[in-house]
């Protein structure tokens, strides 16, 4: 039987913590494989430049990719599994997961939306048991990741666009369920949380927090 309630969850913030990919760097700095004065200054000042609006997403992103492309795949493999184990299983809340455990047990469709390239998002959706995920993705040539990004970044007016690619390959559209849940931590979702029926904003940003108020959106604080 085919779900009529979707839940949508966004990652970094809402179901996790942290920030996926600026952890990942500080993971492989502690490792000893980036080097921690150069990547911790560049990490600074790029997110510095996002936030004022002078780096744009893809820049934002290639930043990141651009980590994976001195490893083969078993390197990457290896790695992704203790950055799992050391950085995220510890952190995750209890009530981020009691929150997808309702959703699992209601027999909802639940899809893991999230601007972080899948390499990484794919197995921390899958720390949650969610196998659907809509994520940046990745360049790959002659079985390397480039450190570019292949079409769209799945952030801000992308995340609503491909949530309807996704439904559509499945045969499916957003008028087919009766309830859409969003759970987002940004203002950089409210494109997305606002064109679903239950949005939801979650350890929110002050001005999707301001947002969420005059809308009466419900507000939830997880971790």
């Amino acid at each position: 039987m085919t779900s009529d309630v979707l839940a949508v969850f966004d990652l970094d913030h809402t179901l996790v913590p942290h920030d996926s990919d600026e952890e990942w760097v500080a993971f492989l700095v502690d490792e000893g494989i980036l080097d921690r004065a150069q990547w911790d200054t560049a990490n600074r000042e790029l997110i510095a430049r996002f936030n004022r609006g002078e780096a744009g997403t893809i820049e934002f992103t290639e930043f990141y990719l651009s980590t994976l492309t001195r490893f083969d795949d078993a390197a990457l493999a290896r790695l992704r599994e203790r950055y799992l184990e050391t950085r995220v299983r510890p952190r995750i809340a209890a009530d981020a997961r009691a929150l997808v455990k309702r959703h699992r047990d209601a027999g909802d469709l639940m899809i893991v939306t999230t601007a972080v390239f899948r390499f990484l998002s794919e197995s921390i959706a899958a720390e949650f048991g969610i196998a659907d995920v809509i994520a940046t993705e990745a360049e790959r040539l002659d079985g390397r990741y480039t450190g570019r990004v292949s079409g769209v970044p799945n952030a801000r007016e992308g995340k609503f666009e491909r949530l309807q690619m996704f439904l559509a390959a499945r045969g499916q559209q957003l008028t087919d369920f009766r309830h859409i849940y969003a759970y987002c931590d940004s203002m950089n979702d409210l494109p997305l949380l606002s064109q679903v029926s239950n949005p939801v904003a979650v350890n929110a940003d002050p001005v999707l927090s301001a947002h969420a108020r005059h809308m009466g959106w419900p507000v939830l604080q997880i971790g």
